[in-house]
């Protein structure tokens, strides 16, 4: 995706043809008022279980993790209980969310490192998340905002990927890099929010394929309505 064009430039670490098409501060001006102020969707009820949740949610809906997390956390509550679980019980309770194979050995892995290395709470910072196996950026951000209330960056999911990308926020091709651009034009205390609104907003409004894009609060402001609109008279 190319960008609109400016001779200006974010900062001097942006590329001077790449300027958004609004701010992170302004999706979530626009889009805080539709939906509700919660700091995830995924149903837990500590840090540990908020994290194998969000393990769970890889390559799946939240809703699909909410439904099988009730009983997987009643058989597993702690990082003790799941660290001596048998991966063969666990891909029971996991097998719907998808790749349960990988995700079952996964959680299991996670719960005895935390038991092992952390004394079996879950670490706080984001140096000692990452070392958790599978647990990259996206994974670690969650938590510390959700569960910690520390904010580190922002969380890049597949929607937050597809939409700030459709809407002009940014023009990367990785999360890694999406979060950079998405960290530059977003206040640091509209991180966490930026997030949970595009998640959000991804699910109810611009949809992967048909977009409702009549509906949207930001079409104003978005590369993918303009050039719709675009495409749109030149078929007229």
């Amino acid at each position: 995706m190319v960008l609109k064009k400016s001779p200006s430039s974010l900062s001097s670490a942006s590329r001077p043809d790449a300027v958004p098409t609004m701010s992170g501060a302004e999706v979530v001006e626009r889009l805080d008022h539709l939906y509700p102020r919660i700091k995830t969707p995924l149903s837990h009820r500590d840090t540990f279980q908020l994290l194998i949740a969000v393990v769970l949610s890889a390559q799946t809906t939240d809703a699909s993790v909410n439904r099988v997390v009730p009983a997987l956390f009643a058989r597993y509550p702690t990082s003790a209980a799941m660290a001596g679980a048998k991966v063969r019980s666990l891909e029971k309770f996991v097998k719907s969310t998808g790749f349960y194979h990988v995700k079952a050995r996964r959680i299991r892995d996670i719960s005895r490192m935390i038991v092992r290395d952390f004394s079996g709470r879950v670490p706080d910072t984001m140096e000692d998340l990452l070392t958790l196996p599978g647990v990259g950026r996206k994974t670690a951000n969650i938590v510390l905002s959700a569960g910690f209330d520390q904010i580190e960056g922002i969380a890049v999911d597949t929607h937050v990927f597809r939409l700030s990308r459709r809407i002009g926020l940014t023009d990367r091709n990785t999360p890694e890099k999406v979060e950079q651009d998405l960290m530059k034009i977003t206040p640091r205390k509209d991180w966490a929010r930026l997030t949970v609104l595009l998640i959000l907003h991804g699910r109810t409004v611009c949809f992967a394929r048909n977009p409702e894009c009549e509906k949207c609060v930001l079409s104003d402001g978005c590369l993918y309505y303009a050039a719709t609109r675009k495409n749109s008279r030149i078929r007229q």
